[in-house]
């Protein structure tokens, strides 16, 4: 079973999430939160695989939030937006974010996105990734972790860690990376989380900004 924090200052919004989440069969919601406070305090309790976290929020705002529970490990975080693109969600991406929710999404396309999280993909919406990522790449913002990197890459990254990073800046899934590399979905994981660890970044997405930034690809 998923286990799902929904973090929202709406709470029409956070019971239709509720509600169509119900209706998955494999997730369950284990709490809420109207801000981003509560939604770490409520993390750390709960300690639940996903948070559904909204980036615009009273006091304690969404990236706040998302860079606490990712710093503590807690959860992974799936950004809720309204396809603003404003930099509370370039602010979110860079604190560790896995990836995006748009709240007009179909119950399908939700269910599949808490799914595709809590198992490590953060591809979520590619074209929302992609576009996102082109915003960055006009504009870069240097102040988040991605940014400790720079230009230059790890010297210890392999040629097919290096295009598995390619593959992640052009928001690819993993299932879309294993098809392009001519390989399985279990060696792609295992080299995704390779190259998280040799960049020293939280996600894929922040990834996929160094890769951006590193011109590779």
């Amino acid at each position: 079973m998923i286990r799902v924090l929904l973090a929202d200052d709406h709470a029409a919004i956070r019971a239709g999430l509720r509600m169509l989440l119900a209706t998955a069969g494999d997730i369950e919601v284990v709490g809420e939160a109207a801000d981003g406070a509560t939604a770490v305090a409520n993390a750390r309790a709960l300690r639940p695989d996903v948070v559904l976290m909204d980036v615009r929020m009273p006091g304690t705002d969404g990236v706040t939030a998302t860079r606490q529970v990712v710093d503590e490990g807690l959860a992974d975080v799936l950004v809720l937006t309204t396809f603003d693109l404003d930099e509370y969600v370039f602010g979110a991406l860079r604190a560790g974010a896995a990836g995006f929710l748009l709240k007009s999404a179909e119950a399908s396309d939700l269910v599949d996105a808490v799914r595709h999280v809590a198992a490590g993909d953060g591809v979520v919406a590619p074209e929302v990734t992609r576009r996102v990522l082109a915003e960055l790449a006009g504009a870069p913002d240097r102040s988040g972790p991605a940014a400790t990197t720079g230009s230059s890459l790890p010297a210890d990254l392999t040629p097919r860690e290096t295009d598995v990073l390619a593959a992640l800046g052009q928001g690819l899934s993993n299932a879309e990376i294993a098809r392009r590399l001519v390989i399985s979905e279990a060696t792609t994981k295992t080299h995704v989380s390779r190259v998280l660890a040799k960049l020293g970044v939280a996600s894929r997405v922040q990834a996929a900004i160094v890769s951006r930034e590193a011109g590779i690809v």
